[in-house]
């Protein structure tokens, strides 16, 4: 059996909560909002199949069997429920097992998620997921955050590190295929999303370049959603500290 690779942090016996990560991210994405939440909650941030430490997790490429993976490994390490927190391709995976195991899920926090609309930019998801360089990194990247927020040379220089790795070019154009199929991404049914029972927030950047802020709007009433002005796509990076405030704060009602 295959086993994510997963950073593990804070202890105790509250509910875990698991972050997961957008496309072409790895856990150590997450480290400073993990940290914050990891004072209070044990926590697991997973690189997904495909990513970092999972490069070789086989037969996954779609979000729906990334959902598959984290369900399994969760049972596989006797972990019964948990928070989850998803950005981008990880709020779209984090909704997946909401749909499909909604008895292991006690809240939502989904940002900027996947799969909540046919419209994706996958003209510069090609160019960030071809990208070798720290100058080529950097320009995709900067198309993904808001207009006045700097891209962290930190993220660039792990992004370049990941792509050395061999065969992850590939593997992240394997993936890209499958999400952006005839230039659009495939939808969560809307059924899955009106069955949710759990709390959910969702965050959206007015200036998201990836994924339209249209996305956020018709979502169920029960929902909790906020839209943040000056943000693009990577609100983790952006507004850090609003990411943990939601977190927190869903976490609380769970």
């Amino acid at each position: 059996m295959h086993q994510l690779h997963a950073i593990g942090m804070g202890e105790g016996k509250a509910t875990p909560i698991v972050f997961l990560h957008g496309f072409g991210g790895t856990a150590a994405g997450w480290h400073a909002v993990q940290t914050a939440i990891s004072a209070d909650h044990p926590t697991l941030a997973f690189d997904l199949p495909g990513h970092g430490a999972s490069l070789d997790y086989p037969d996954a490429v779609t979000a729906r069997h990334f959902a598959q993976a984290v369900v399994e490994d969760l049972n596989r390490r006797g972990i019964p429920r948990v928070h989850l927190v998803g950005h981008s391709m990880g709020g779209a995976t984090a909704a997946l097992v909401a749909a499909f195991a909604p008895e292991k899920v006690a809240s939502l926090t989904l940002l900027a998620p996947g799969g909540f609309g046919p419209d994706i930019n996958g003209r510069l998801l090609q160019h960030y997921a071809a990208a070798r360089t720290y100058d080529a990194l950097q320009v995709a990247l900067e198309g993904m955050f808001g207009w006045r927020n700097p891209v962290p040379k930190e993220m660039i220089r792990r992004d370049v590190d990941l792509r050395r790795k061999p065969g992850q070019i590939e593997r992240l154009g394997a993936i890209l295929a499958r999400m952006t199929k005839d230039g659009l991404q495939g939808t969560i049914p809307r059924a899955f999303i009106e069955a949710f029972t759990m709390p959910v927030t969702v965050a959206w950047g007015r200036l998201d370049n990836v994924l339209p802020v249209y996305q956020s709007e018709g979502l169920p009433p029960r929902f909790s959603i906020h839209r943040f002005d000056g943000a693009g796509h990577m609100l983790v990076e952006e507004i850090p500290g609003e990411v943990i405030r939601l977190i927190s704060t869903t976490v609380r009602t769970g």
